[in-house]
């Protein structure tokens, strides 16, 4: 059990109600400590805000889940201010290491030559990583909390990054793949979409192609924002990675601070409409899925909940989905829980597999051990 969240797997699967009112207190004094609000805000006099699946509605001089977000004056607009990204850049080289590197062009030539110019990988060549501040969960487990002290601290203004600095990075004519994660880049998507247009056009008319749009996100965001940001990816070549917590909405909940019914529901929505999407290119595949295997919350049985919604998907819309499973690190407030097992890797593998996924992909198997 680890000390963040307060109990174990098997009360919040049993008892959910008693069991999240524990995970709800203990996440609320971190929350507070930071000057971020404990849960999302429901002030019936706040300003609505629809981007993501928390809907807050956020008080005068109040934020909302995200930290992003604020009401000013009775108005919502960005934290930055409007037309502005709070971002971080940089060039990742080709073999990229993200999430969807198994199925990636610019690793495999899956999509050749539409969507890669090369057969092998795109050697000397680039993904531009923008690292996104902000983001609708609250994860014990964060790899990257460094954005959520930045947002509380007030050093987020050395983040400010125009749209046309992004669109301008973007261009580079080494850089192959644009990936937006973070955080997450949901609170900033309207701003992405617009920048991601922008590269596209730039692109076809400078003829640096390809210039692959990619998402690495919770799948939180509003549906008509999902299915853009999806459309972006389609014509580009790139890949709609979503990142699945967990299946029970009560451990979902404890692991993340989201509504886990209400999380469970717009993941389904999403990767529906994106399955359907999907129909239209089959390769690269455009929606991948991955599950951080956490020790003794994300088990082979949180696996194959969503495996199993993951292959109604691949059956109904004829559709590659690849998963990629996601060995566990200890980091923020989870450092109380070893790495993930080989044991459990393999478990959760098998349970997909089972399930009727055709193409799982077990991460960052350096990490794997005989721990449990």
């Amino acid at each position: 059990m680890a000390e963040a969240i307060g109990v174990c797997a098997d009360c919040l699967r049993r008892r959910p109600a008693e069991a999240l009112a524990v995970a709800r207190r203990k996440r609320s004094i971190y929350r507070e400590k930071l000057g971020l609000p404990p849960s999302p805000p429901r002030g019936t006099s706040g300003a609505p805000c629809k981007i993501c699946v928390n809907e807050c509605r956020i008080p005068p001089g109040g934020r909302g889940y995200c930290g992003i977000w604020v009401n000013r004056g009775g108005k919502l607009e960005p934290l930055q201010g409007h037309g502005r990204l709070l971002a971080y850049t940089y060039l990742d080289p080709h073999p990229t290491n993200c999430t969807a590197g198994y199925v990636c062009p610019a690793n495999t030539s899956r999509g050749y030559p539409r969507y890669t110019f090369t057969e092998g990988v795109e050697k000397g060549y680039y993904n531009l990583a923008v690292f996104l501040l902000g983001c609708p969960l609250d994860c014990h487990f964060c790899q990257n909390p460094e954005h959520k002290l930045a947002l509380a601290t007030g050093t987020w203004a050395r983040y400010i990054k125009s749209i046309d600095e992004l669109v301008e990075e973007a261009l580079n004519p080494r850089v192959t793949c644009i990936c937006y994660f973070g955080g997450d880049p949901t609170p900033h998507m309207p701003l992405l979409i617009q920048a991601s247009r922008k590269i596209i056009v730039e692109a076809e008319k400078r003829k640096q192609w390809p210039k692959r749009i990619c998402w690495e996100t919770d799948g939180l965001a509003s549906s008509p924002l999902m299915r853009e940001a999806a459309r972006l990816s389609l014509v580009s070549g790139g890949i709609v990675k979503i990142d699945w917590k967990a299946w029970t909405p009560s451990i979902y909940e404890a692991l993340t601070g989201a509504n886990g019914e209400k999380a469970l529901n717009r993941l389904k929505e999403n990767t529906e409409q994106l399955a359907r999407i999907a129909r239209e290119r089959p390769e690269p595949p455009l929606l991948v899925i991955s599950t951080l295997l956490v020790p003794g919350y994300v088990d082979a049985e949180e696996v194959r909940g969503i495996a199993s919604h993951v292959a109604s998907l691949m059956d109904k819309y004829r559709v590659n989905i690849p998963m990629v499973l996601l060995a566990f690190h200890p980091d923020f407030r989870m450092r109380d829980l070893p790495p993930t097992s080989k044991r459990h890797a393999l478990e959760a593998y098998r349970a997909a597999k089972e399930a009727g996924v055709k193409e799982v992909f077990i991460g960052n198997v350096w990490l794997l051990g005989d721990y449990y």
